[in-house]
């Protein structure tokens, strides 16, 4: 039968002397073995403020049976003990640990102590914060999001300052406590250069005293090296390509279109030059065209502004310029391809020679330029460069040669000044609170210095940084672990390919084989742990303790020489693109790999303590979810070699695209504060998430079946979807619609779930209800 929910709330203005009584004065639960019982009431303690409620005078228990004569976990109603029902909240919520953070309904509970309740401190603690996530008032069938994640929502308001609030945002805080001890501690003395750098970066960014005493000067100076600014001095020269190489070039400025050096796509054994629109400093196009931003547009042009008069312009020259630099990113705008326009990366791919690019964009001379950019190279005309966006350069090259020269150099040292302004004086970060404040919602910044200096220097010294923080956190058996639960959800995932009608016999074989063929890379590249190769990777770049603003500007001058470095080398399969601490994972079509840092390998998401069950529950998803990138909409053009290619028969194609086209419109009619969700720039995510969850739900119930026999099991994923509760400010939720490639957290829970008929079937949900409304998409 299914569960029937009841609910008792026991006063406990003292909780610990009501627990310590129970333990002390009631009877054994007749379903625990003494060796059961022992280890609970030890964990009482450890527990018991978990599910106490908010106002901590009420500990919500739950009184559970079976309808239909079905067997019942306790006595006769109303005969309990105190202890029984205490025990009944702890042993559900067990239950709720088992499998893979997973509520688990309509287990007949099997009585052999040896495979019957999880009660280690793992289960029972994560269980209890599961538990306390949940609104049990809603229903999963209407609402899963706020069934999983009301309670959590309730508990946890958005942080001062801070624009949304997560799982992801609250382990990065634990993470940033980590290494800010690693970087302040006083015994610091470490072998490696790298290493000291690190700290030293991180200490000149802590020295507020000495970055108030340069003031604003330190870019003023570099303005005035580079050429000037007409918006703070005097400016008449003909300098436009001077400007734009030196600014892109050692200063790693973008206006216009970006320039860089990766994987050849159709090539993916060697390097290529690449270039691409880019130019605007709002996250969207859409902030700069849609009327309902002009709030934004206005407080931009503010901060422009302030920005302008700090530097030393005149208040009403710098804002009649400024307007005119902000007509002209408009102008950007409006040609530049917006990016549900650009998921097709076969049509956007243009290989070229420098010779070709000259006659496309004639407004730059680019065979000077891209050897000022990419020194010390000797490049000629016939050097193949990848085009990205061939309309957007034809377009951006007719916009430069019919706008005044004066302003363009005033939007390229805009370009500048953007990426010095964060790292000098007080001023500054207050002139970008305000525009922050109109951009996310958030109010002036309370995040203490120290968390800025560590993402700071986890931008730029990642992996040294990296370095510090995989000694002293990671279990390097969880490298061994992670890699056997990826083979299993590979395993997953190919089985189900054999269950796809709709994919032909040579497209399915050749998925298999690209799926074999992913390349997974755990924790850390092991090169961070060698301090010889750790330092080889950060030779060249000179760092001081006591000016921050100059150990910026010698990293933008160290990563461009290391950019053009590359060229003329085979790429590294090992290079990571994320640094061991970020508490995130990624897919990589051009190497058909796929990357879990060490800092996303942690409670929730994974322990090696939890049960295998509850792993597949965290981090297994995440395993699928990347996996699945191989196969959505962008990465399934990669083929298992990370070559760009058709590899798929035409027949399979078609059919693949049908059924992208549902999970579009479906995704589309969601709303959040009344605006649509972009079904085609969030498709390869909601491929992903569909795809990931469903692969890992097949291990971690296999992992269940296993440890609970032929028992018959009904289970859900409350605690999967936890990973996705979150806060966020109207703003915040506007920019990622218009941003984002990933939906709303609450229909990454409420569109994957809803395509599951596994879920519809375990919940019980009528059809024609919102979780099961009886049209799934279904891609993977």
């Amino acid at each position: 039968g299914t569960y029937r929910y009841r609910y008792r709330c026991i006063p406990t203005l003292n909780m610990k002397t009501y627990l310590q009584s129970v333990s002390q004065n009631s009877r054994h639960c007749s379903l625990l073995s003494q060796d059961q019982e022992t280890v609970l009431h030890k964990m009482l303690w450890n527990v018991s403020q978990q599910i106490v409620t908010t106002d901590d005078q009420y500990l919500t228990l739950f009184q559970v049976g079976f309808r239909k004569g079905g067997i019942q976990l306790f006595g006769p109603l109303g005969r309990r003990t105190q202890l029984e029902v205490v025990l009944a909240g702890l042993l559900l919520a067990s239950l709720l640990a088992l499998f893979g953070c997973a509520i688990t309904l309509g287990v007949r509970y099997n009585r052999d102590p040896a495979r019957s309740i999880c009660l280690t401190e793992a289960c029972v603690t994560v269980a209890s914060k599961i538990v306390e996530a949940l609104d049990r008032s809603a229903d999963p069938c209407q609402d899963f999001y706020q069934y999983a994640c009301g309670g959590w929502v309730r508990k946890n308001p958005l942080p001062d300052g801070r624009s949304r609030w997560s799982t992801f945002n609250s382990i990065w805080d634990q993470n940033q406590a980590v290494l800010k001890h690693l970087l302040e501690n006083g015994t610091f003395n470490s072998s490696s250069e790298a290493e000291r750098k690190t700290q030293s970066y991180y200490l000149s960014c802590l020295n507020e005293q000495r970055i108030e005493e340069l003031g604003a000067q330190p870019l003023i100076d570099l303005i005035a090296k580079i050429g000037g600014w007409n918006i703070t001095e005097s400016w008449d020269k003909d300098n436009f390509l001077d400007v734009l190489k030196i600014v892109s070039g050692p200063y790693r400025a973008q206006p216009f279109f970006t320039v860089g050096v990766s994987v050849d796509p159709k090539n993916s054994n060697s390097n290529v030059i690449q270039v691409d629109q880019s130019g605007l400093f709002l996250p969207s196009r859409d902030y700069y065209l849609n009327k309902t931003n002009e709030k934004v547009l206005k407080a931009y042009l503010d901060y422009m502004v302030e920005l302008g008069l700090l530097l030393g312009g005149d208040k009403n020259s710098t804002r009649v310029q400024m307007q005119q630099i902000l007509d002209f990113e408009t102008a950007l705008a409006n040609i530049t391809v917006p990016q549900d326009e650009r998921r097709d990366e076969e049509k956007l791919y243009h290989k070229i020679t420098i010779a070709d690019l000259q006659v496309l964009a004639p407004a730059v001379e680019w065979l000077d330029y891209l050897n000022f950019v990419l020194p010390p190279l000797e490049l000629n005309d016939t050097e193949p460069v990848v085009v990205y966006a061939k309309e957007y350069l034809q377009q951006v090259s007719d916009l430069i040669n019919k706008t005044n020269h004066s302003l363009l150099n005033n939007y390229m040292i805009w370009n500048l000044v953007q990426k010095g302004a964060s790292s000098l004086d007080q001023r500054f970060e207050n002139a970008q609170d305000k525009l922050l404040e109109s951009l996310y919602g958030t109010k002036k910044s309370c995040t203490p210095r120290w968390q800025t200096c560590i993402g700071n220097t986890d931008d730029t010294l990642g992996f040294a940084l990296g370095a510090l923080f995989v000694k002293a956190t990671f279990d390097k058996q969880s490298k061994e672990i992670a890699e056997g639960m990826i083979n299993e959800i590979r395993t997953a995932f190919k089985d189900a390919l054999d269950d796809l009608n709709w994919m032909d016999e040579q497209t399915r074989q050749a998925a298999k084989d690209k799926a074999d063929a992913i390349y997974d890379m755990i924790g850390f590249p092991d090169f961070i742990l060698d301090s010889k190769e750790l330092d080889d990777v950060y030779d060249g770049y000179e760092v001081t303790e006591d000016n921050f603003f100059q150990n910026m500007i010698n990293f933008y001058n160290f990563s461009a020489r290391v950019m053009a470095d590359q060229l003329r080398k085979p790429p590294n399969r090992d290079q990571w693109s994320m640094t061991p601490p970020t508490v995130n994972a990624y897919y990589m079509p051009t190497k058909n790999g796929i990357v879990f840092p060490a800092g996303i390998l942690q409670a929730p998401f994974y322990a090696q303590h939890h049960p295998k069950a509850l792993n597949f529950g965290g981090i297994g998803v995440v395993m699928g979810h990347e996996l699945t990138h191989a196969f959505d909409d962008q990465g399934r053009e990669y083929d298992k070699d990370g070559n760009l290619r058709p590899w798929w028969q035409n027949s399979s194609v078609d059919a693949f695209k049908n059924r992208t086209e549902c999970m579009i419109d479906q995704y589309t009619q969601y709303t959040i504060n009344g605006e649509h969700i972009n079904g085609k720039q969030t498709l390869g995510e909601n491929i992903a998430d569909n795809g990931g969850l469903k692969a890992a739900y097949h291990v971690g119930y296999a992992s269940a079946f296993a440890l609970f026999g032929k028992t018959k099991l009904y289970i859900c994923d409350p605690g999967q979807q936890n990973v996705w509760c979150s806060v966020r400010t109207p703003e915040s939720a506007h920019e990622g619609l218009m941003t984002d490639p990933h939906s709303p957290p609450k229909y990454r829970v409420i569109g994957t779930l809803s395509n599951s008929p596994d879920f519809a079937e375990h919940f019980q949900c009528p059809l024609g209800s919102p979780m099961n409304s009886g049209h799934r998409c279904e891609v993977w």
